[in-house]
């Protein structure tokens, strides 16, 4: 196990940058299904791999493996599995603490502003001269306005800027974002996976929304507006609430008044490598579960070998 168990710790050095590179190549629904299945797979099996070295080594110790029914501990690779196993036990201690303070954060940031915004209907428009505008993911979704924001913009700038936001409530956004921050805890090299994540489903949202309003120039326009007017005061907002301001605002203008065709990406030689890195990207993500596994069924066969040396002990 000590081998294979390393897998899951190496492989998002590698993938992570690819996916990456990747997701720019890509329409701007099928980046986010990259970027998030990529996120999620290192994610999990990153700190499965942290869990089950951690084991190794615990099963190692005497009373451990009393505890465990086992007369005789887990047989090992002497200090390096002991070594491995204390940095991984740290390692894993610190993942979890950060995963439970940043559930808490989020949990607490939309209680938060639920409550300062208070009920009503879709929209909710905030008495403040700074120029914001997101969508407040819940039961039910909020869109949430300044009078700021509203003053910035032309009547049909706010049509627009508001369906942005309501295909990120549509889409469920918040769940993908929330996710990478989430998975970017399990492993350090995840975090660069958080900025094209975003990216991506701000560019959904802008199709949804040139799609909504049946002009791209007009969604174009609206959202440079309002980032320009937003950049001139910026506020607070909760971590996992998207909104049209964000990311690389040229970028994302560009994207939709060039209004390339969403098969533009597969077409030719260029679709063929795009779908050569997909496929070698999809193996890495399966040897990374597959280190996993095999190292979970390695340790799983030691301590069946040591409950059957037990066994043979006791009867004799």
């Amino acid at each position: 196990m000590i081998y294979s168990v390393w897998v899951p710790l190496l492989m998002p050095l590698l993938v992570a940058p690819v996916a990456r590179r990747m997701a720019g190549l890509l329409a701007p629904r099928q980046a986010v299904r990259l970027l998030t299945a990529a996120a999620l797979t290192l994610g999990c099996c990153s700190a499965g791999a942290l869990g089950l070295l951690a084991a190794a080594g615990l099963l190692r110790l005497p009373p451990v493996a009393a505890l465990g029914r086992l007369i005789h501990p887990v047989a090992g690779d002497g200090p390096v599995t002991a070594g491995a196993a204390v940095a991984a036990g740290a390692a894993l201690a610190v993942c979890v603490t950060a995963l439970v303070r940043t559930v808490v954060r989020q949990r607490a940031e939309l209680r938060g502003a639920r409550l300062e915004i208070g009920d009503g209907g879709e929209l909710a428009v905030v008495r403040d001269a700074a120029p914001d505008a997101y969508a407040l993911p819940g039961r039910p979704g909020r869109i949430v306005v300044t009078t700021g924001m509203l003053r910035a913009l032309a009547p049909a700038e706010r049509e627009a800027l508001f369906a942005h936001e309501r295909a990120h409530l549509a889409g469920r956004h918040h769940l993908f974002v929330a996710a990478a921050e989430l998975a970017a805890v399990c492993h350090p090299a995840l975090r660069g996976l958080r900025a094209p994540l975003g990216y991506a489903l701000e560019r959904c949202a802008d199709e949804a929304a040139a799609g909504a309003v049946g002009d791209r120039s007009l969604a174009a326009r609206a959202i440079g507006h309002a980032a320009l007017a937003a950049h001139r005061a910026p506020t607070a907002r909760p971590s996992v609430a998207l909104a049209a301001t964000a990311g690389p605002v040229p970028r994302r203008v560009a994207a939709l008044l060039e209004h390339r065709s969403a098969g533009a990406a597969g077409r030719g030689w260029h679709g063929r490598a795009v779908s050569g890195v997909a496929a070698a990207l999809l193996v890495c993500l399966s040897l990374s579960a597959g280190g996993a596994i095999d190292a979970a069924t390695d340790l799983h066969g030691g301590i069946e070998a040591a409950q059957a040396g037990a066994g043979h002990h006791t009867g004799h």
